[in-house]
């Protein structure tokens, strides 16, 4: 059953709906007729993975198997250069060269789910000796250039070319916390065309890997200048994720704004409404106007400029001028100019955040489902009806009402009930608790996942008394020596294997040892 539908099922909030649109490849198109170098085709492949994507509401397994292809580009250090969701929870990922009969094995070596990067290795290296890197441009493309775009599309197996010509070129969002520049072209890009290199006059310009839902022949490149970032990043051997500026900003566009602030007409910026952090070592305030970065002025759009025809936000600086996790800002605070230096991060802490590219954690106590709410459960959940939103929103659920939130304190978590009870007699008389959040275990506050199982373990009296942080939500008393005994054979009635992730499994059998 489809997770969508399956959320529906076994929250009893959500109506049957249609699978969303994803954005990862565009609709079909017509590939266009051109002259193809045969050394540039030599050096593109495409790559076959298995996936095994998470089971959200069922965390101690994994979805079925699912077989996806895309594409790669040869590039230097015997690699292949791909998408990160070609690749995203893969349990095997071969590749294959134009016109051979032969998979050759591949790892994923490094993956920048952000940026939709990824780097293959070969088993067997050998094979680049016949297939060189293709060159990447070095430069951003021109407007109205024109662009071939080569990849394994489906409707059929051999290597396609579709022709375009490059339409606009701007910063904008990627996966979140990311943004970079984004290149956009008319040439058609079809599902599987993800990772195929986009190339004007021979050169890479960059990777396609995505495309404007419900509109045709608008796809979108990772230009190249984003892939020697990614590159360069991982060439220590770790990727460490692009800096980033996390504050809320507005233009300076409005002339009673101005007013207000007391600005003539020379003063050109944003106005910073929401900084990150309010601390008072946060060399940024509210209502402070940032009027240059890295030395380059901002206009009161909140752009800059990149040579004399683009225009872009001026937070695209902050991947050219960190410096040792800073960003320089010129700023104006109460009529005076200053200069400051701002730390940036490659992500912003947030209470529910993302699983990028893990599995979700889980710990199961007699008939029941402990798991760390993330992103990528509540996103599914919440895009599928307004109803949804509106139910969890009124019954105070954290999984709505903290969904943007920050950490409170080092290391917390919102930990909730993500399947309805394992059948059990244990569990006769209660409701489903399914999207509850724990507030309480015993009386004690509870901290994350980690805390709950240690508080589970470390009890002593008869009961264990659960309480959830919803309004109208039963409290749930259960026997605690039942429940523990309980536990093995509920496991074994519905085929689980593990009692709880291995981390949180190893936290739970300490108490063997005390």
């Amino acid at each position: 059953m489809p997770l969508l539908l399956r959320l529906a099922v076994l929250t009893g909030l959500l109506l049957p709906v249609a699978m969303p649109a994803l954005a990862k490849d565009a609709a079909p198109g017509t590939a266009a007729a051109s002259a193809a170098s045969p050394a540039i085709e030599n050096s593109i492949v495409k790559v076959f993975a298995t996936i095994r994507a998470p089971d959200l509401p069922k965390p101690w397994t994994k979805s079925s198997p699912r077989e996806v292809s895309g594409t790669g580009m040869v590039i230097e250090g015997k690699r292949i250069l791909t998408n990160a969701h070609v690749v995203l929870y893969s349990s095997q990922v071969q590749v294959q060269a134009n016109q051979s009969g032969d998979k050759l094995s591949a790892t994923v070596e490094y993956v920048a789910l952000g940026i939709d990067l990824a780097v293959l290795k070969l088993d067997d290296e050998t094979f680049f000796d016949a297939h060189a890197p293709l060159p990447r441009a070095s430069t951003l493309p021109q407007i109205k250039d024109s662009v071939l775009v080569y990849g394994y599309p489906t409707g059929g197996t051999s290597l396609s070319i579709t022709k375009g010509i490059v339409s606009r070129i701007e910063f904008a969002n990627y996966n979140y916390p990311v943004s970079g520049l984004r290149v956009q072209i008319d040439a058609a890009i079809n599902p599987g065309n993800s990772g195929g290199p986009a190339l004007v006059n021979d050169q890479v310009i960059g990777l396609a890997y995505s495309h404007l839902a419900n509109a045709q022949n608008i796809g979108y490149i990772i230009p190249c200048e984003e892939i020697e970032l990614f590159l360069k990043d991982v060439a220590d051997g770790h990727y460490d994720g692009k800096p980033g500026l996390f504050d809320g900003y507005q233009t300076l566009e409005n002339a009673a704004l101005r007013a207000y602030l007391k600005l003539d007409k020379g003063v050109q910026g944003v106005v910073v409404h929401d900084p990150f952090k309010t601390d008072g070592a946060y060399p940024l305030k509210a209502w402070d106007i940032i009027t240059s970065i890295g030395g380059t002025p901002i206009d009161n759009e909140g752009m800059i400029k990149l040579g004399d025809n683009l225009r872009v936000r001026f937070t695209y600086k902050v991947q050219h001028v960190t410096k040792d996790g800073k960003v320089p800002l010129t700023i104006l605070r109460a009529g005076k100019t200053l200069a400051i230096d701002l730390p940036v991060a490659p992500d912003r802490p947030k209470l529910i955040s993302y699983l990028h590219g893990d599995y979700p954690r889980y710990f199961i106590f007699g008939p029941i489902v402990f798991s760390v709410a993330t992103e990528d459960f509540v996103g599914v959940l919440t895009s599928a009806s307004a109803h949804a939103v509106a139910a969890l929103s009124i019954l105070g659920n954290p999984l709505v009402t903290r969904r943007s939130d920050q950490p409170a304190f080092p290391g917390e978590e919102l930990v909730f009930i993500s399947s309805p009870f394992l059948p059990h007699k244990l569990s006769k008389g209660y409701g489903t608790p399914v999207l509850k959040i724990v507030e309480s275990v015993n009386g004690t506050k509870i901290r994350n996942l980690a805390h709950l199982v240690t508080v589970l373990r470390d009890t002593k009296g008869e009961f264990v008394v659960i309480e959830y942080a919803t309004r109208t939500a039963e409290t749930m008393i259960f026997p605690r020596a039942e429940m523990i005994a309980a536990t093995e054979e509920i496991l074994t009635d519905n085929g689980i294997r593990a009692q709880a992730s291995p981390e949180l499994m190893a936290l739970w059998n300490a108490k063997l040892s005390k």
